[in-house]
């Protein structure tokens, strides 16, 4: 299926890692431009030379989303080297490592508050005026089953994730009149690399995630697997487009069957 993106600019935050990744080379993969917004330039310029082994050549642009005047950079250089922005991506957030909420400082848990929720409506406030005067845009904000279940020891996290979901209905309802749909993709448990594979930064060894537990695990899914990037990308992708185009302000999960609500 043709999902339409030939000549169009889609901004995708945090697009240079894991699920990331999968969605920046998604949307590369079907046609469009891609601007990946991210702090870590040198994981940027391998996507890019990624993406340039399949024709196409994303930029780059240096931005902490929780920094507003760095978001407003974005949006300016993105305008100034092509001309309109179609879709926006939200995908930056992160979680405190699974730590005792009475543990959590004040100040952990404003940096989890403005990575997962103040990053995402920085990135909104700066694009959504330029689509309300076009009568067209596709944002779509990645949350988490943690934000609509909650998660123990993961309180802060869950609660900012929780206000993303609520956030995008309250903009698709105010906004949808615009010709903007918002919607909500949330992951289950999604890892990029298996387990005979790990690296000392990955997931896996931060949480210990031994192979015996997550055996365990994973019979808790429907499906009895957890997910990948490229899963997350692919329900990114059709919400993005116009053959998701009659929908907005819904959440989904993409979790295997673990979250049905």
């Amino acid at each position: 299926m043709d999902l339409g993106f030939q000549g169009k600019v889609a901004i995708v935050t945090g697009g240079a890692s894991n699920i990331g990744r999968a969605i920046s080379l998604g949307f590369v993969k079907e046609g469009a431009q891609v601007v990946i917004a991210e702090v870590d330039i040198s994981q940027g310029k391998k996507v890019v030379k990624e993406a340039e082994s399949l024709g196409r050549q994303p930029i780059v642009i240096p931005t902490d989303v929780t920094d507003n005047r760095q978001v407003e950079d974005l949006v300016g250089e993105t305008i100034k080297r092509f001309g309109t922005i179609d879709v926006l991506v939200n995908n930056v957030g992160g979680g405190g490592g699974l730590k005792p909420f009475l543990k959590m400082q004040r100040e952990e848990w404003q940096k989890e508050m403005d990575i997962n929720f103040w990053g995402t409506a920085n990135c909104i406030r700066a694009v959504i005026g330029r689509m309300v005067q076009r009568k067209y845009g596709k944002i779509v904000n990645i949350s988490s089953d943690a934000g609509r279940m909650g998660e123990y020891n993961l309180e802060i996290y869950s609660g900012a994730k929780g206000a993303v979901i609520s956030l995008s209905k309250s903009l698709a309802r105010g906004f949808g009149r615009y010709g903007i749909n918002v919607n909500v993709v949330c992951p289950g448990a999604t890892y990029a690399e298996s387990y005979d594979h790990i690296g000392e930064k990955s997931l896996w060894r931060k949480f210990k995630l031994t192979p015996e537990f997550l055996e365990k695990q994973i019979k808790m899914y429907p499906l009895r697997k957890f997910g990948k990037p490229e899963d997350i990308a692919n329900a990114v992708l059709f919400l993005s487009s116009d053959v998701a185009g009659h929908i907005t302000g819904q959440t989904l999960s993409v979790s295997g069957g673990y979250t049905m609500m």
